[in-house]
């Protein structure tokens, strides 16, 4: 099984000592033992992570797995497994810059920093609509480091992402610090182009195994202690 992340994603994907880790690396490693498969990674480098899902209609990969969440747009235009996580969107800020902030209305006059095609450019451009937010400046998916750097500097107001993503993030950067989550309830899966229905259904059967056999619940356990 030919399978495409993309990095960093961190609790997803990491790299840990030179080698990808994560709870979907681990996830995908323990779907191809139950199904005798060998895994073959591939990661993916592009600017904008909605592109990732062009390998599995021309046949680069059979798989995403990358902390993806399940849209209507996506949905059409590739098969998704059963939701395997649920998560809102975490704002990051500057703790000197911005040390109060309880809700939205806090982040008045603020630019947003997103990565290209990331679903928090959905509760940006809400922001931007409804003057919640001043602005938005775009970074290349890969470049989220940069858009942490710049929100320390200042340069930015905040950084929005999936909230265990970008608590991860900032673990080492105690400069920043995620006070707020919007409530976008979004469900993670793993993507198949629409026509391998096959390797679809039987990815879903080694997923149904792993629930009931405890080991995603020892991963859940390991990678996100903090999610019920």
């Amino acid at each position: 099984m030919i399978v495409a992340s993309a990095y960093p994603d961190p609790p997803f994907e990491l790299i840990e000592n030179g080698q990808p880790s994560g709870f979907d690396v681990q996830l995908i490693t323990f779907i191809c033992a139950q199904m005798r498969l060998t895994l073959q990674r591939v990661r993916f480098q592009g600017e904008n992570f909605n592109d990732i899902f062009d390998g599995l209609e021309n046949g680069t990969y059979d798989v995403v797995i990358s902390g993806t969440t399940i849209t209507p747009d996506r949905a059409a235009l590739v098969l998704f497994s059963q939701p395997y996580l649920e998560f809102n969107q975490g704002v990051a800020v500057n703790r000197q810059q911005t040390p109060n902030v309880t809700s939205p209305a806090d982040l008045h006059g603020l630019t947003a920093g997103i990565q290209v095609g990331n679903t928090s450019d959905a509760v940006a451009k809400r922001w931007l609509a409804d003057g919640t937010i001043a602005g938005i400046r775009y970074y290349p998916y890969d470049g989220i480091a940069t858009a942490l750097s710049d929100l320390e500097a200042g340069q930015i107001g905040m950084v929005i992402k999936l909230f265990p993503v970008i608590s991860w993030l900032i673990k080492s950067r105690p400069q920043l610090y995620v006070p707020m989550q919007v409530p976008t309830h979004e469900q993670l899966g793993i993507a198949f182009a629409k026509h391998n229905e096959m390797l679809w259904s039987q990815v879903e059967a080694a997923l149904n195994t792993l629930r009931a056999n405890g080991q995603f619940a020892q991963l859940k356990s390991h990678w996100l202690p903090e999610i019920p």
